[in-house]
């Protein structure tokens, strides 16, 4: 049974797919804004929630808790950095094969998937590796 949208979904989805890139909720609301087509950010959280539970929106949480939101086009992958927020996306998909067994053996219907890796870019891991050969640390020898 397909749900009715209300006219704030509607404008949601047009939004993220015109947009065809991950955002934050509250810069979903920004554009908006800029767009004149002002919504509350209350109604903005709670219609990409709804539209979350109907499988036509996909949220990726950051390690610093930011919720990122983007239409449903296709399962995402990243490699994000601890320190400075890159997140470098994965072409490859290691789990297509284990969302089907899963979808056959659990009788659960899956939308999408998200893989996420977490730890340093190399710039970062640079930047520290510097920083522990100035103070004499070596990697693991940490106090």
């Amino acid at each position: 049974m397909k749900l009715q949208r209300t006219r704030s979904q509607e404008r949601l989805l047009n939004l993220l797919k015109t947009l065809n890139r991950a955002v934050s909720a509250q810069d979903i609301y920004i554009e908006l804004r800029n767009r004149n087509q002002t919504m509350g950010l209350a109604t903005v959280y709670r219609s990409l929630d709804a539209l979350k539970l109907e499988g036509l929106v996909q949220v990726r949480t950051l390690a610093t808790g930011e919720s990122l939101y983007s239409s449903v086009l296709q399962d995402q992958h990243h490699l994000t950095c601890l320190n400075c927020g890159q997140s470098i996306p994965i072409n490859e998909c290691p789990v297509h094969q284990l969302e089907t067994e899963l979808q056959d053996s659990h009788q659960f219907k899956i939308y999408y998937h998200t893989l996420e890796f977490f730890g340093l870019c190399d710039r970062c891991s640079e930047d520290e590796e510097q920083v522990d050969s100035i103070l004499g640390k070596g990697i693991g020898n940490r106090e």
